[in-house]
């Protein structure tokens, strides 16, 4: 029941990391209550992930407000011409600041979605083999 429609669902049609971390800085009405893990694609109409704790969930969102505000004073310091090593540092800060977001919905993807497809058995558990085998190579590059 839970991932029943992985099957039809090829990996490549998954939407990137990066689309679902600017989805859920962008509204959290919207988003809903899900941690942006993916599994949001396979269960069809309720588009929220298996479980995600609310003090996580406040934490990531706090996060990407923060980033939000860092990126705006990236480009205010672009806009009035600050000196490059000062840009590239600041970019370091939301780089490391998107990854520990990222290290979050890791670790409730890989806590909730991924233990209940891969405890599911009925074919449920090598789709999710893949699926962590791709975002971990995806997320080192």
């Amino acid at each position: 029941m839970i991932l029943q429609s992985r099957q039809t669902t090829q990996l490549k049609d998954r939407v990137p990391v990066a689309d679902l971390l600017t989805a859920a800085s962008d509204s959290t009405e919207r988003a809903g209550p899900g941690c942006g893990c993916g599994v949001q694609a396979l269960l069809g109409d309720g588009h929220t992930a298996l479980d995600v704790d609310p003090s996580t969930k406040d934490r990531n969102l706090k996060r990407l407000r923060r980033i939000e505000g860092q990126v705006r004073g990236l480009q205010k310091m672009v806009d009035d011409d600050r000196y490059c090593a000062d840009i590239m540092t600041q970019i370091s800060s939301v780089h490391e600041a998107l990854r520990a977001v990222g290290r979050e919905l890791m670790r409730n993807h890989l806590k909730h979605c991924a233990t209940a497809a891969i405890s599911a058995g009925n074919g449920e558990a090598e789709p999710m083999y893949d699926e962590l085998i791709e975002m971990m190579y995806k997320l080192s590059r």
